[in-house]
């Protein structure tokens, strides 16, 4: 495809402006934490162990008993993590069809996403300052893993995501 086939193309797949200023920088930090989430995912499918307990002993010994299928299952994860971060990048910049489609389902992911790891950081928080004492207990290197490092960047991703959603919305200075 040639250039000029490829701006036609963009220009019919987006009537949005490229995102610039604060906007930009919110697309791809978010894009930054999907990728970053997406590669430990990978790391841990391609039999990786580092931080893997900062996951749950549930996943440390499930990659020790069945690693194939749990190979298997994280790289599903980290291929849907990827695209997740990625697709929306794409949309943006008139790279994937169907803008508008990519646009709600990317509303729809931040929210989520801040949602699950907004609740997951301050539950995590809380167990570990003592305000929550689970009944059976818990773990304690999972329960710092999920709220010092993978919630919150669950959340930064889907807050930095929600901010280019709504610095870009049609009729909007992005600037």
């Amino acid at each position: 495809m040639d250039r000029s086939t490829g701006q036609r193309m963009a220009r019919k797949t987006s009537r949005r402006k490229a995102p610039t200023g604060f906007g930009r920088a919110c697309l791809w930090t978010a894009c930054a934490a999907g990728l970053l989430h997406a590669a430990f995912s990978l790391y841990w499918a391609l039999g990786g162990r580092w931080l893997l307990d900062t996951v749950g002993q549930w996943a440390v010994q499930e990659s020790a008993d069945a690693p194939l299928r749990t190979g298997l299952l994280l790289g599903a994860v980290a291929l849907a993590k990827a695209a997740a971060a990625v697709i929306p990048v794409a949309a943006a910049y008139g790279r994937f069809p169907w803008p508008g489609l990519w646009r709600t389902v990317s509303w729809i992911g931040a929210v989520v996403l801040v949602l699950y790891g907004g609740a997951n950081t301050v539950v995590s928080n809380a167990v570990l300052a003592g305000l929550i004492r689970p009944d059976t207990g818990y773990d304690r290197m999972a329960t710092i893993g999920h709220a010092w490092l993978w919630d919150p960047l669950f959340l930064l991703w889907g807050l930095a995501l929600l901010g280019y959603l709504v610095l870009s919305r049609a009729g909007r200075d992005n600037r």
